[in-house]
């Protein structure tokens, strides 16, 4: 795609030639959504303002004051930074089978693959293991490729094959692989104590740069950036599977091995776009991971959200379940083979204006 520099996206030419690939985003969500559709999903539409924007140490949420009619502040409200909370809760209430393309919200985030404001595919099963979501992500992509009319993911010189059956590697097997570094030596049996001294020392032998500070899962974040993602899905799609327990966020500990998590991901073409669970429904646990992941975002950035008590509540009812989010813009991105998020927007986010000297 051709773009003009300094020309603005909603101009007569710049839209002339972004129109194309913004016409054929929408051929490929009426085709996911068909495939939805033919599999006896529910399509839903969730709340973007809630009580709480989610309580991960790194997603940071755009906050929205509401008022009353003097104008007084009521309550602080959160733009949404996925749908999970929301989908869980019609999980409680019923649901079995549940999808959305969902306007999600991220604050902090800005680039080739990152905007403010994107749209998240997700979708959940009531009674399926993980795995299962794992071949209806191979299927959704290999879909919008299809659509794409090539059959193939491309971004930034590299291409695959979108039919090519993934590549399954656990975690502790790519540390393995691309690091030589053994990952489940550094957690303990019961997957709830770490050895971050252990984990920095094998990172700084193969040339990693670690902090004295580095928690445990700071060198685990970088071994991941550094050693790990740039070597796969390259070519063909992989998924990574069988986060270690620190790295669980809001999936179930794996049944026989409680160092490991069911959550994996998908990464094509150096680009993830699948991060699936399955779904922890243990309240008190689940309680006892926001509560450290938002002592760990007041020490790192000084700030906290509220939890969401009646999504713990609902969690309570909600059956066993595995669920999964896809980054739509960048699945359009990969199958049109454009290399910037804002070329798949109809109407991209202002840019970040540049810092006043």
């Amino acid at each position: 795609m051709t773009r003009q520099a300094g020309t603005a996206w909603w101009s007569k030419a710049q839209h002339e030639a972004r129109r194309p690939v913004l016409r054929q985003r929408m051929l490929i969500q009426g085709a996911l959504t068909g495939w939805f559709e033919r599999q006896q999903f529910q399509q839903v539409e969730t709340a973007e303002l809630r009580a709480s924007p989610g309580n991960e140490t790194h997603l940071h949420a755009f906050a929205a004051d509401w008022l009353r009619t003097d104008g007084t502040v009521a309550d602080r409200l959160y733009l949404h930074t996925s749908p999970e909370f929301s989908l869980k809760k019609l999980l409680a209430a019923g649901e079995t089978k549940l999808f959305e393309f969902a306007r999600v919200f991220r604050n902090r985030e800005r680039g080739a693959l990152h905007a403010p404001e994107f749209t998240m595919l997700e979708w959940y099963r009531a009674h399926r293991p993980f795995t299962a979501l794992m071949e209806d992500a191979a299927e959704l992509i290999a879909l919008a490729a299809e659509v794409a009319g090539t059959g193939r993911l491309t971004h930034r010189g590299h291409s695959i094959d979108a039919y090519r059956n993934p590549e399954r590697l656990t975690l502790a097997g790519a540390f393995d692989r691309f690091a030589s570094i053994d990952l489940l030596a550094t957690i303990s049996a019961d997957g709830l104590s770490t050895d971050a001294g252990r984990l920095a020392a094998a990172a700084r032998a193969k040339g990693i740069r670690v902090a004295d500070d580095d928690s445990w899962s700071d060198v685990f974040t970088r071994v991941l950036l550094e050693k790990v993602e740039p070597n796969i899905g390259r070519e063909r799609i992989t998924i990574l599977t069988e986060y270690p327990a620190p790295e669980a966020a809001l999936a179930r500990r794996k049944p026989g091995d409680q160092r490991v998590a069911e959550r994996f991901e998908i990464f094509a073409c150096g680009v993830e776009l699948v991060n699936a669970f399955g779904e922890l429904t243990d309240v008190a646990e689940q309680r006892r991971r926001f509560e450290t992941d938002m002592a760990a975002k007041q020490r790192i950035y000084g700030e906290t959200y509220p939890l969401d008590e009646a999504f713990l509540r609902a969690l309570a009812e909600m059956p066993e379940a595995s669920g999964a989010a896809l980054g739509f813009d960048r699945l359009v991105m990969l199958a049109m083979g454009v290399d910037e998020i804002d070329d798949v927007l109809w109407t991209p986010a202002p840019q970040q204006p540049e810092p006043q000297a």
